[in-house]
This record gives structure tokens, sequence and C-alpha cells, in this order.
């Protein structure tokens, strides 16, 4: 079977689950690879190494906004490309997002290496976590090209109808560092360090299948240097569309280290806390997250081939596939959400804190999905811009005053709160915002 009939004529459920279970799937794995660190370091029993890895989590959200913004920008304008039959402008997108990706990372390893200290006491290390932070961070930094590259290798291959291939690059990563977590952090007693050596490790080993991907088995891909170029708006166009999506991620981060930096004032018992409540809560969100990213180059494709109702077809089905997603996972959580935190630790104090988090965070799991379809749509028609205010509303002006007022207010209470309230007002802006869009270009 070949792109054009996958993306244009096949029956459109069949074309969503084909292009979205791949991506569910590499986006589960992604969350199971996000959770092994936390869960391999709370094995150990220390409070105090787990806080420290949910203190460095922004350093990995930081690399994945890039990761993220060419993935994204690089998936959406290759497959409007792909739709108008444009293959040199394929291979010029891939090779940009390659070259992009190392030299960025490159950047980041720089940055951390050079800045460690006043870094990690801004995201709240303090005299008991500093060193194990340090740790990871050393170990993280020259990561990051790796990290960069791969992630956003997974959204690219999907744009020719590669997401076995793509599910398989993220599998051999999360099991590669599922498996070399326990030798580094317990074998070897490195704690968080080695936590931080396996991520590495399992990236280097995807970066080298995908590489193998685009050098022998891609027929419209390449990565070769004389396809790499920033005119004809290939750089432009990449890191507009995809900059909602490195925003989501940036501001992530950033609301992140305020939130660390909030709860500090409680003790290490609550950073440890929402450390694991952010990986356990990624299940619900990287599930719809999956399923919108998924058919992303459909939409792509078929609004560059002008095939408005199947764009449409496609846009109502998958919110729905996401809305019946995220009410079971929200259901199975609440249900399981005592076992589920000592999963990672058993400290009384820490899960009592990851119970009450856990249900604050996952409240608007039943509708975060219309918000990533929405976004993901607005980014494949090109309007990058209301995307990129729902991603700095979601995360950073709506958010981060929240956070500080919530705080003011209620304490520790209303704080994990504010994220969910901030998602469904994100939500129903994005409704509003997308429907002006599809007016305006669908009519």
């Amino acid at each position: 079977m070949n792109e054009h009939e996958l993306m244009a004529n096949m029956k459109v459920s069949k074309a969503v689950a084909k292009m979205a279970i791949p991506s569910v799937i590499s986006s589960l794995v992604t969350v199971i690879y996000n959770m092994a660190d936390t869960f391999f370091v709370g094995r150990t029993g220390d409070a105090l190494q787990v806080a420290a890895v949910s203190l460095t989590n922004p350093i990995f959200i930081l690399l994945m906004a890039f990761a993220n913004m060419f993935g994204m920008g690089g998936s959406a304008v290759a497959s409007v490309a792909l739709g108008k039959k444009d293959e040199k402008r394929v291979k010029n997108v891939t090779a940009f997002v390659f070259y992009g990706s190392v030299i960025v990372g490159l950047v980041c390893m720089a940055a951390l290496l050079l800045f460690m200290r006043p870094i990690l006491t801004l995201f709240g290390a303090n005299a008991e976590t500093y060193e194990f932070a340090k740790g990871y961070t050393l170990h993280i930094s020259y990561g990051a090209p790796f990290i960069i590259w791969s992630a956003a290798s997974s959204f690219i291959l999907r744009v020719e109808g590669a997401s076995k291939e793509a599910m398989i690059g993220n599998m051999i990563g999360t099991i590669a560092n599922i498996v070399l977590d326990p030798i580094f952090i317990s074998t070897f007693g490195m704690g968080a360090a080695g936590a931080a050596i396996a991520t590495t490790i399992g990236n280097v080993l995807a970066c080298l299948y995908y590489l193998w991907y685009f050098l022998k088995k891609s027929r419209l891909f390449s990565i070769h240097f004389r396809y790499f170029t920033c005119r004809n708006g290939i750089l432009v166009k990449i890191c507009t569309i995809g900059l909602p999506t490195a925003i989501f991620s940036g501001l992530m981060s950033v609301s992140t280290i305020i939130l660390n930096q909030i709860l500090v004032a409680y003790g290490n018992a609550p950073v440890a806390a929402i450390g694991i409540v952010f990986k356990a809560n990624m299940f619900i969100t990287f599930l719809q997250m999956g399923l919108a990213n998924g058919v992303q180059p459909l939409f792509g494709y078929n609004y560059g081939s002008g095939d408005k109702e199947r764009f449409q077809a496609v846009e109502r089905f998958t919110k729905i596939c996401c809305v019946i997603v995220g009410v079971a996972s929200v259901i199975l959580y609440y249900i399981g959400k005592d076992p589920i935190i000592r999963i990672f630790i058993d400290d009384n104090e820490v899960v009592a804190y990851g119970v009450q988090m856990l249900i604050g965070y996952m409240l608007s799991g039943p509708v975060i999905g219309i918000l990533f379809t929405n976004m993901n749509c607005m980014q494949s028609v090109g309007r990058a811009f209301p995307a990129t205010v729902l991603s700095v509303l979601r995360q950073g002006i709506l958010l981060i005053p929240l956070l500080y007022l919530l705080n003011a207010l209620f304490g520790l209470n209303g704080v994990i709160y504010g994220q969910s309230i901030t998602d469904y007002i994100a939500v129903l802006l994005s409704i509003f915002f997308w429907q002006r869009t599809k007016k305006q270009i669908m009519g």
C-alpha cells in the first residue's frame, strides 16, 4: 500500500487506526520510558533521590520542547509537501530536522555543563538534593542531541506512513532504558546519575535505528547535507508551525520549575510526590496526545490536497476516540490511585501527597485530547498563531499566576488543582479558535 492510498482513500476509521495506534503505542512507550527512571530510583527507598529526579525533570521537558518543534513542524511541512507531490521539499525538511536537532542539542549540552549550579539552584535544588541532581544533569547533558533527534524522528517517519517503524524506534530506546536502569542505579550504585546514563544510552540506540531507516529504508526522506537548507521557508515554516508544541513543552518546563519552587517550601516529600504524579499522569495525557499526533499527517495531507471533507471526518473521529480514551483512563486511575503511587515508592508521607495530587491532576483527563486535536488541526493548516496562544495560556500566562494565587489562598491544597483548571479554560478557548479558523479556510 502506498502513502496516497492510506492518506487519501482508506476508510477514515481504518486510516486513523493505522496511523494512531502505533503513535499511541509510541506515546505509551515514551511514558514508560519517563516512568522508568523514577520507578527504579524510587526502588532505592531514598525520597531525596526521587526529589532530585523530579527537580531535573524540566531539563528533559526543555529538550523535548525542541524535539517537538522540529518533529511537529517538520511533520506538518513535509505532509503538505507530500500532498502536493513535492518530494524534493520533503527531503529538504528531513535534512533540516536532522541538522537542526544536532546543533540545538550541542548548544543545550554546553549550556547545562557551563551553568549547572545556577540552573539547578533555580530549579529548586537545596543542600540535600543538589549532588543527586548534579549527577543526573551531568549525564543527561551529553545525551541532548540524541534525545532531541530521536524524538523528532518519530514524528517525521509517520509522514510516509511508517508509524510502525516510529514505534519500533521508541521501543528500542525504552527497552534499553528499562534494562539498563536497574544495572546502573542499583547494581553499580549510581542512583539518579545511573538513571541519566541509561536514558542517554537508550536515546543513542534509538538514533542508530532511525539513522538506519533514513539511510537504507526510506524512499522519500534524506539526511544528506546537500538537501540541508534554511531557505524557501523551510526554517520559518518548520519553526513557526512547530512553535506551539515547543512553547507548550518549554512553558511546561518553566511551570514545573515554579511549581517545584513553591512545593519545596513544604518540604522534599511534596517535591518527590509531584515528580511521581507528573510521570503517572503522563499516561492519561500521552494516550490522547498520541492519538492527536498520530493523525497529524492525515490532516496535513488532506489539507494539502484540498480534500476538506476527509479532513473534517478525521477530526471528528479523532475527537470521539480521545474523549472515550480519556474517560476510561481517568476511571481506572481513580480506582487504583493509591497502588499507582506506591509502584514508585513505598514512603507513606510521599504516597499521601501523591494520591491527593494525582486526583487533582487527572480531573482534566476526559477532555484534554480535544485541545491537542484542535491545536494539531490549526498547525496542519498553517495557522500556528492561535495554537501558539493556547500553548502560552495553558502552560504560562494562565497557569503560573494561578499557581501563585491558589498557593496564597489555599496553600498546598489549592496548588494541585491549578493544572486542571487551566486545562479546562484552554480546551474551551481551543474550540473557539478552531471553529473560527475552520470557517475562514473551509467555509
